[in-house]
Formats: C-alpha cells, structure tokens, sequence
C-alpha cells in the first residue's frame, strides 16, 4: 500500500511539473521523481529507487521552499520504502525472492 502511495504521488509530480508553463528551473529532477515513482510503483529496484528519490525530493525541498511540506512527505515516503522493501507482490520479490527477517530463537 506504501508502495502505490509513495509511486503515485512521485509520478502526478513529476508529470504536473512538466506540464506547467513556468519553468522551475529543476525540470530535471522532477522527471528523475516520475521515473523513480514508475519504478516504485512496479516494485522493481526499490531500495535504490526509494533513497534515489529521498534524495531528489530532498534537494527540491531546499532549492524551492514554497514546495518544501510536500517535497518533505515525499523525501520521507521515498526512504521508509526503501527501509521496508517492495512487499511480497512486486518485481523485486518475483526476480530475487521475498526476504524475512527470523529471530533465533532463545
């Protein structure tokens, strides 16, 4: 749920900033944020791809504070995703199998 929650949001981002008439001088990342929710959004890579876009949103709450509260929610998303993984009904769990966490026991 995470997943699609954290994808989305990233992708009608990416995809409002392009479609905009002015230009925020940070087209760049925004489109690395869509292409980071696309990939979240199928589940593949998203470890990597949710620190990618912690980063990226991250950078674009510093550089525009008027898009800071969002930019911030979204930094967050994109690392909490990255610390749980992708869930069970993702690619990464179809390609290199889903990982649990055991406790041995005492």
């Amino acid at each position: 749920m995470l997943r699609l929650l954290a994808g989305g949001a990233l992708l009608n981002r990416g995809i409002a900033c392009m479609g905009a008439e002015t230009y925020t001088g940070l087209v760049v990342l925004q489109i690395i944020g869509a292409a980071a929710g696309l990939l979240i959004l199928g589940g593949l890579w998203t470890p990597v791809v949710g620190v990618l876009a912690g980063a990226v949103e991250v950078w674009i709450a510093v550089t525009q504070p008027a898009a800071q509260p969002l930019a911030i929610m979204l930094a967050g998303l994109g690392v909490s995703l990255a610390m749980i993984g992708p869930g069970s009904w993702s690619m990464d769990a179809q390609l290199y199998g889903r990982k649990q966490i055991v406790s041995p026991e005492p």
